[in-house]
């Protein structure tokens, strides 16, 4: 029987989502829960424990959407009705909008028993919401410096993912990135099973890696690497205490990074191509793939997922527009934005110089702190990178950090994003790639710009 209380809560929600859309303001993915959260704060609790298949929550500084839709494109494969919610908006609100939106008015999901729940989940709600879904599997991509007047340093997420795993059923699966020191941390007096997910592929390792977000051992011991890929990740071992890089249960090699899909052989089996690119997506791939194997899907349904995931929105997403393509590379911290460089990079050596545009904001969302430019390698792209154009609400000092690592002059400097997409149509031809990195929220803003010119569908929240 369900809870009045919650019935109530559906209704509340289901009413402020026709009246968000009816007014245009937003896509329904945060206000609907919102509401319904007032009249029932346990709603994500009373609706997401009756999926019967179990929940999956995914959460990590870096990748956890694209991970996310990876996983879902598993269970589309797999013909397994799920609840996920999508559009991204990972705070307990947007997991109640989602569940709200599959509930009747009666307060019940249909069919709720034999579907399952995926969930993103931002870092700082995961104790929130482990405790709300008590998930079957928690996958935990990596964790580095973002948004340091938002979350705080790294240790302070940690300690926030240590909550959640004492507020998560004992006999829950831990999906963790054995590669990332401090996410293998989170396995230390676990005494359920984790699986764990690395690469294995000697021709990524490299001294140039980025900047460290973890330095040392919990005893007080140093990182040493045998092989680095980026930042602090890795083949490491403590030189104090006996952790070491634990052996993954799922791991890639024999990887191979095209301008628009990755090739990779999983446990150094069948090789599998998917169409997103970067080493960066090799984990997120990784990641999903270890997710499903201890959530119980099956090696074709996840071949097939693998092999048909899409971009997330501003994730590798290409948008076409008066005959040149925008290739938009989400970046908003410094490991993240490392890793489209050097993707980039690898671009490069097979094109002419490229045509880049560089968006940064510092809003709530982003991080009101823009000093972490200073520790992107903005170097390794400066003989690659062609025309280029500043944008976003802190454009000049953009332009500023690129002018120290070696960029020629922007064509333009640009706060709104009509007037950048306006600078940037003018300085190009047609048939020309334009590769954008913003930060989150100037992808909005850009993506908002593209939605009003009739290139890309959807508005987003």
């Amino acid at each position: 029987m369900t809870n009045p209380r919650t019935a109530a809560a559906v209704v509340a929600g289901k009413l402020a989502s026709a009246a968000s859309r009816a007014l245009r303001r937003g896509g329904g993915t945060a206000l609907p829960g919102l509401v319904a959260e007032r009249v029932d704060p346990a709603l994500v609790a009373h609706l997401g424990r009756t999926l019967g298949r179990g929940r999956i929550v995914v959460t990590g500084t870096n990748g956890k959407t694209t991970t996310s839709r990876i996983i879902a494109s598993a269970m589309d494969a797999d013909a397994m009705p799920y609840v996920h919610n999508r559009e991204g908006s990972n705070l307990m609100r947007g997991m109640a909008s989602t569940l709200l939106a599959e509930a009747g008015t009666t307060g019940g999901i249909r069919g709720a028993r034999d579907t399952a729940g995926l969930f993103e989940t931002d870092e700082a709600t995961m104790p929130a919401a482990v405790a709300a879904l008590q998930p079957r599997v928690l996958v935990f991509t990596n964790l580095f410096r973002d948004q340091l007047d938002r979350y705080g340093e790294v240790d302070t997420v940690a300690g926030l993912w240590r909550t959640a795993l004492e507020r998560a059923p004992r006999d829950a699966t831990l999906v963790l990135n054995a590669d990332d020191p401090s996410v293998a941390e989170l396995a230390t007096g676990w005494s359920g099973p984790v699986h764990w997910f690395g690469l294995d592929d000697p021709a990524y390792a490299t001294d140039s890696a980025g900047a460290y977000d973890a330095r040392w051992c919990a005893c007080g011991g140093d990182y040493r690497y045998d092989r680095r890929y980026f930042a602090h990740v890795g083949h490491w071992r403590c030189t104090k205490c006996e952790r070491r890089r634990p052996s993954p249960q799922t791991s890639a090699s024999a990887v191979r990074l095209g301008l628009d899909s990755a090739r990779l052989s999983i446990d150094g089996q069948e090789t599998v191509t998917m169409p997103l690119t970067g080493l960066y997506n090799v984990y997120n791939a990784l990641a999903a793939v270890a997710a499903c194997r201890a959530f119980g899907i099956g090696d074709e349904a996840i071949r097939q997922g693998l092999a048909h995931a899409q971009p997330a929105f501003g994730r590798q997403e290409v948008v076409e527009i008066e005959g040149r393509r925008l290739r938009l590379y989400l970046a908003k911290n410094p490991a993240g934005a490392n890793q489209v460089l050097f993707l980039l990079r690898e671009i490069a050596r097979e094109r002419p110089p490229l045509k880049v545009a560089v968006l940064l904001n510092d809003r709530y969302a982003d991080g009101q702190d823009v000093s972490w430019t200073w520790d992107v390698d903005f170097e390794v792209l400066a003989t690659s990178a062609g025309r280029w154009w500043a944008g976003g609400d802190r454009a000049e000092d953009l332009a500023v950090r690129m002018k120290y690592a070696g960029w020629e002059r922007p064509a333009a400097v640009e706060h709104e994003a009509g007037k950048l997409l306006d600078a940037i149509l003018a300085g190009t031809d047609r048939g020309d790639d334009v590769f954008v990195i913003p930060t989150y929220t100037a992808m909005l803003d850009l993506r908002e710009e593209l939605h009003g010119r009739g290139a890309v569908a959807g508005r987003l929240e």
